[in-house]
């Protein structure tokens, strides 16, 4: 086999495969990568903040994203990719390492489920993204895939270097389940409260043509879910 580069270790990596000069030269495990070696890797990043629990159609947008996650994981799955997940909530993130196979799977769906679940309980403020996106740059290898479902205000700014250096050597994909109420908002005016102050306010359509701008310049594609089946 030709070796095609030494790179960096990656969690779920071979450890037979560490190069033990790259290692030794740099203090920190290197392995080599082969021209034969597939690099069909799935990382998909989940997000159950706060800002995701809500909902106007059937389902919340949380419960959305962890679907549409499912989904490409049975599909990651079903052609022999390795799969792992991070879950995102307002206590933080958790993490199924690497992984194929329908056991797998089980366990991404299960971890999903749960964690949704502790989501709903939670009444804490809404987390960074930022230490979810560091450890997947850890956990997906260069030439991976990484699919992140949030919603419109998922990334803040400080989350973009973060995003940014993800991307750099990976194929990043932000997974948009918009709630029908930012694809078709009413055509008349919404009393909006907050204590004794209320408001009329007119709803205006999700500009996702300024977040596909944005995302384009971090060098992530942008993949928008607006059917409120799924």
């Amino acid at each position: 086999m030709d070796l095609r580069e030494i790179r960096a270790f990656a969690e779920g990596d071979d450890a037979r495969r560490i190069d033990p000069s790259a290692t030794a030269r740099t203090g920190a495990p290197h392995i080599r990568s082969f021209h034969e070696d597939r690099d069909d890797t799935l990382l998909l990043i989940a997000d159950f903040r706060p800002p995701m629990l809500w909902g106007t159609g059937a389902t919340l947008r949380s419960v959305r994203a962890a679907r549409l996650a499912a989904r490409r994981g049975w599909q990651a799955v079903a052609r022999g990719a390795s799969l792992a997940v991070i879950s995102v909530t307002a206590h933080g993130i958790a993490v199924v390492p690497p992984g194929s196979g329908t056991p797998q799977m089980i366990r991404v769906s299960h971890m999903l489920a749960s964690r949704h679940d502790q989501a709903l309980h939670s009444g804490r403020e809404a987390s960074s993204l930022e230490e979810a996106l560091i450890h997947a740059a850890r956990l997906s290898p260069p030439g991976g895939e990484v699919i992140l479902a949030t919603g419109p205000e998922g990334l803040a700014t400080g989350d973009e270097p973060a995003l940014a250096r993800l991307a750099r050597r990976r194929r990043v994909r932000l997974l948009l389940p918009l709630d029908p109420l930012e694809t078709s908002p009413p055509a008349w005016p919404l009393p909006i409260r907050a204590g004794a102050l209320c408001r009329l306010a007119r709803l205006a359509p999700f500009d996702r043509a300024a977040l596909a701008q944005q995302l384009r310049a971090l060098n992530v594609s942008l993949e928008v879910v607006d059917d409120d089946a799924c």
